[in-house]
């Protein structure tokens, strides 16, 4: 994910993936690594943070990815990304 620290749907987004069981989130600064931006811009044509990929797919910005979240696709996509929620378990 293409972030800066201070985006509040950067944090959204990583709230969004840490609830449904990510726990590994690859955080890629482009406040403080300049080239990083400019590699963002070339590789989405967008400029805004945060620039989602789950692998090589590009997922967009925040809305984007909670769009995927209400039509119920991120946690297919997701896969074994999640640690299943222990709530419930036996």
């Amino acid at each position: 994910m293409y972030c800066t620290p201070w985006c509040p749907y950067c944090l959204a987004a990583e709230r969004l993936l840490t609830a449904k069981g990510v726990v590994k989130i690859e955080k890629i600064r482009v406040d403080v690594e300049p080239a990083q931006r400019a590699e963002m811009i070339r590789r989405t044509g967008r400029r805004t943070v945060p620039q989602i990929y789950i692998d090589d797919f590009h997922v967009g910005g925040f809305d984007d990815l909670s769009a995927l979240d209400q039509d119920g696709k991120l946690e297919p996509m997701l896969g074994e990304r999640i640690i299943p929620s222990r709530s419930g378990a036996n």
